[in-house]
């Protein structure tokens, strides 16, 4: 007969699991996170079960199971490794009318624990006649759909109002967060950015408007007025607006105005961190900004401006005298200023730098220079925006890894 499947409310309620084991480590989590009281009973348990005990989210009681544990609980877990041990606690949970998942047989399982997963409102459950294995793969494929929109879920009686302001990551589609990703799959209207991962857009169902909003004329200040009442009008018409934006919208992305345009229009908006490019692209070419024995702090700057012109806000006399890494975002159009400034305030000519164009597409290079021969040889190679520049003795780190994945075969 196939089995029943039904939605348990345990907030509040007490769960004897039995056994501490890896079984139960799995199980725990789950339980605790439906707010169940749980009760560990077992002699011995793992270090990760011992350190949720010693944070007070579960009581374990450190002995063998007794008959009367059964009394007074909602649930029990039989998750030990003996089966005469599961066999008695699950006769006793019968007696006491309660239901008993047994971890070590199905078939002589009362009740079975699905292969769970969640996409923000929906719980996916799925049973396979007792086959763990394939439910779980079947559980993967179905929360995958949800959270990438292969599955269509776009309806429902709860709309979510206002404006995401999301992410994108630093350009792979890939590299968007989970949540940026379910959030793009229910927008009504998308606005891009330029630097957003195109490649998103293409998922997205025929009835979404997007909105490009690299295309809005005026110059950028003013472009940036359009864009907010862009946001506003649309999430006032009763749509729901998600502003894609590249890397993560607080780190150079004007994130912080467009959150209050429309807070002061009285738009609820949701923030969603992105994957930031000043980290991600570097690491995707082997450089990490921080490395133990070498630097411990680095700086991100934006360069969108010649260090000399008046406006910048930049202080360059500090990152010259600063052993710290550098990565510099929208730097390659200004690197001969910038290169002559920072010697000119301290840094070695010899100091390594790493020049990373199209940071995690396809077509990523990763040039490596000096602090003195790195304006001619960006020019030499013809390289160009969008590219991150990394300053600093961790490119010599970068260097090692790839000769180390060299020699293993691993094309860097």
């Amino acid at each position: 007969m196939p089995p029943y499947l039904l939605g348990l409310r345990l907030a509040g309620r007490r769960v004897l699991v039995v056994g501490g084991g890896r079984v139960a480590q799995r199980r725990i989590p789950t339980l605790l996170a439906a707010g169940a009281e749980v009760v560990l009973v077992s002699p011995h348990a793992t270090p990760a079960l011992e350190d949720l005990a010693e944070r007070g989210e579960l009581r374990w009681e450190r002995r063998r199971w007794r008959p009367e544990d059964c009394a007074g609980v909602w649930l029990v877990q039989a998750c030990t490794d003996v089966p005469e041990v599961n066999s008695a606690v699950a006769a006793e949970a019968e007696a006491h009318r309660v239901w008993c998942v047994r971890a070590d047989d199905a078939e002589a399982s009362a009740a079975w624990t699905p292969a769970s997963g969640r996409d923000g409102g929906v719980t996916v459950g799925v049973l396979a006649d007792g086959d763990p294995m394939r439910a779980a793969d079947i559980r993967d494929a179905v929360v995958e759909g949800l959270r990438d929109g292969t599955i269509a879920a776009r309806r429902g009686r709860n709309k979510i109002p206002g404006v995401a302001l999301v992410g994108g990551g630093p350009g792979d589609p890939e590299l968007i967060t989970v949540r940026g990703r379910r959030l793009l799959a229910r927008a009504d209207v998308v606005v891009a950015d330029r630097l957003a991962p195109r490649g998103l857009l293409d998922e997205l169902a025929p009835s979404v408007e997007v909105i490009d909003a690299a295309k809005i004329p005026y110059g950028r200040s003013v472009a940036q007025e359009h864009i907010n009442a862009l946001l506003v009008e649309n999430a006032k018409n009763g749509r729901f607006v998600v502003r894609l934006k590249g890397g993560d919208p607080f780190v150079f992305g004007r994130g912080a105005e467009e959150v209050l345009a429309c807070a002061a229009a009285g738009i609820p908006v949701e923030i969603v961190p992105g994957v930031t490019s000043a980290t991600a692209v570097p690491a995707t070419a082997g450089v990490p900004v921080t490395h133990r024995g070498v630097v411990q702090d680095f700086h991100v700057v934006s360069a969108h401006i010649t260090p000399d012109d008046p406006r910048s806000t930049v202080d360059w006399t500090s990152l010259g005298r600063s052993r710290g890494t550098l990565v510099l975002l929208m730097a390659v159009e200004r690197i001969d200023a910038i290169a002559h400034t920072l010697m000119r305030y301290g840094r070695e000519p010899d100091t390594p730098v790493a020049v990373v164009q199209d940071g995690t597409l396809s077509s990523q290079r990763t040039l490596h220079a000096t602090l003195a021969t790195v304006p001619a040889e960006t020019a030499a190679q013809g390289v160009r925006p969008p590219a991150i520049v990394v300053v600093g003795d961790v490119v010599h780190v970068a260097r090692e890894i790839e000769m180390l994945r060299e020699d293993i075969g691993q094309v860097p």
